[in-house]
């Protein structure tokens, strides 16, 4: 799979819904910029929690944009790996198989 073209579809495909449902989409929007703020846990901290998550529910869309967001805020490869080290131990065998697609999304948005 190529990620950058993957998450291009998707943005393309969100928009159009956005333009049907706009306060939905702000809503949420609203909700993200509010959960991102660094407080008590930094930003990337709650993105590799969201990572987790995207990875325990198997949305590639979700993988995508949080791994573009770890990518972001200089997460090491080292970093990455152990975290989907503890995903896949809390999440099994589909943890692991949708935590290598996330590895897949790091090392493209990485190169």
């Amino acid at each position: 799979m190529n990620w950058t073209t993957f998450l291009n579809d998707t943005m393309q495909r969100m928009g159009k819904l956005q333009k049907e449902a706009p306060e939905t989409f702000a809503g949420f929007n609203l909700m993200g910029k509010a959960a991102k703020k660094n407080g008590a846990l930094d930003e990337k901290t709650k993105e590799l929690i969201a990572l987790g998550i995207a990875i325990s529910t198997r949305c590639e869309s979700c993988i995508g944009f949080h791994v573009k967001s770890l990518v972001r805020l200089e997460t090491t490869r080292e970093e990455f790996c152990e975290a989907l080290e503890m995903i896949a131990f809390m999440g099994g065998g589909p943890s692991i198989a949708f935590g290598a697609k996330a590895l897949e999304a790091y090392d493209e948005f990485t190169a």
